[in-house]
Parts: C-alpha cells; structure tokens; sequence
C-alpha cells in the first residue's frame, strides 16, 4: 500500500492507495501502518478534494474508490455515497433503501467497518431520533463534519461555509 499523511483542521489524517485506487482513509487518531510517504499523484489527487472539503468548496468526490468488504457492506457504502451534502439517512432508512429493511444493525456494523470515511460519508447516519450514534473518529468529528456539511456552528479550524 502506498500511503501519505497530511495535515487537516481536524488533526492529521492520511490516505492509503493500492493498485490505483484510495482504499483506506486514516481519521484523526488513527494508528498509521509503518510505511514511508509517498507522493503519487492519486494520493495528491486525494489530499487536494480532502482540502477542498474542508475549505467547503467540494461537496461530491471525483476518485477512484476500492473499499474491500462483503456484497452486503459493498451494498451499504454504495448507498452512503448516495447520501447528498448536508443530507442525513438513520440506520433504518438506509437498510430500507438498499431492500433489507429489517437490517437496521448490520447497517451499522458496515457503517462502522467503512475503510474510506468521508469519501464514503458514514458520518451522514446518525440514530432514529436524529441523535449522533458511533463514528470510528469519535463523535466530535462526525459533529464537526456534520456541522461543515449542515452551515451549522462550524468548529474552530474550519471556515464558514459559503
């Protein structure tokens, strides 16, 4: 895997690629693998739209994706890119939309299992009633890229959105 870490108003993240597509996004706090920067020009690619992301100019990702999972995962992620800016889908919701309406759990599971956070925006689910519920980078990030995505309160770092 190729891998390149970079600095975000959130904290530091990093992007993994293999075979020419983004196949990991390391959150904030995430264990990094022991591998050397690389600067390809996909993983540049990747940092620029995460920086315009950021910045509040990007709202859709334009990337090679290739997240390993089950055909059920694959299913659930395909269904989170689906979710627009500034959009959010329950659990329950999104296990309807992909026909299982009764697998409201395992949609979380793969939520949670998601290797391409942001990209694949998992932070777009949120519980039942509208209540922030699990987020491999914790809760204060799943709210602050809400709130990027929502022109809520933006968290120090950020800029307003436009």
């Amino acid at each position: 895997m190729e891998l390149l870490r970079f600095a975000t108003p959130l904290g530091p993240m990093a992007l993994g690629a293999e075979n020419g597509a983004l196949v990991r996004v390391y959150l904030p706090g995430a264990s990094l693998p022991p591998l050397p920067d690389r600067e390809t020009p996909l993983l540049l690619q990747g940092r620029g739209q995460l920086e315009e992301y950021f910045a509040g100019v990007r709202t859709v990702f334009d990337l090679p994706l290739a997240p390993g999972g089950t055909p059920f995962q694959q299913a659930v992620w395909r269904a989170l890119t689906a979710i627009p800016w500034g959009e959010t889908r329950s659990y329950g919701q999104l296990a309807r939309e992909i026909g299982r309406p009764g697998a409201a759990r395992a949609v979380g599971m793969a939520n949670h299992r998601n290797p391409l956070p942001i990209l694949i925006p998992c932070h777009r689910v949120i519980g039942a009633g509208g209540s922030l519920v699990g987020y491999a980078g914790g809760l204060e990030l799943k709210q602050a890229l809400l709130a990027l995505e929502g022109g809520g309160k933006v968290p120090p770092g950020l800029p307003p959105r436009p």
